[in-house]
């Protein structure tokens, strides 16, 4: 699957939302994927994350014990990508604002896939990725269904990424003009 199709997805679903959004990342960008509106359908889901992987089977050597997916984002990509490399799936969630593994135990040395929703600054990756370690996992590698960034966020793992999209991000002191006059929109759910 190319690019053009994952966001072809997208579209279809009509995730591709254009104004003015504060980015879970504090970022602020004329673009938003709201990928709720693809997840919502279990067919294109099914299809991005049958696609995804497939990749993550091509890009990362050796065997996968655990999918994990950082909440709230991560949870349906996560699952549904386990389901195709037929390992469990789990989830890290905030627990007093740092990600924990709440309710799953996973074996020291299990080698772990973190599948994420979409990568803009990959943060919540790198969280997830400190948790892991602390618990004694090897994080082999993440993935995403789409990757903002284009390649330019340093996860801390090999970033296995469906779609490379990249969108303009802006710190909220440096945004055009264009984009300033427009109300500002915070969809995401990283407070929740």
């Amino acid at each position: 699957m190319e690019t053009g199709d994952v966001i072809d997805i997208f579209r279809d679903a009509g995730a591709v939302l254009e104004g003015h959004f504060i980015l879970t990342s504090g970022l602020r960008s004329p673009v938003f994927l709201q990928k709720a509106r693809v997840f919502m359908h279990a067919d294109k889901t099914e299809k991005l994350c049958r696609a995804l992987a497939d990749k993550i089977r091509a890009e990362v050597p050796g065997r996968i014990d655990y999918v994990v997916g950082p909440a709230i984002g991560g949870l349906i990509p996560a699952y549904e990508t386990s389901r195709h490399l037929g390992v469990p799936a789990v989830w890290v969630e905030r627990e007093n604002g740092k990600f924990r593994l709440r309710r799953f135990e996973i074996e020291k040395g299990a080698r772990v896939v973190i599948v994420e929703d979409i990568v803009t600054t990959g943060l919540s990756i790198r969280e997830t990725i400190d948790c892991l370690r602390e618990l004694g996992a090897e994080v082999v590698a993440a993935a995403c269904i789409i990757d903002r960034s284009a390649g330019k966020s340093d996860v801390g793992v090999p970033l296995v990424a469906l779609a490379e999209y990249e969108v303009p991000a802006y710190a909220a002191d440096q945004l055009p003009p264009e984009l300033a006059r427009l109300p500002a929109v915070k969809p995401g759910s990283r407070n929740i």
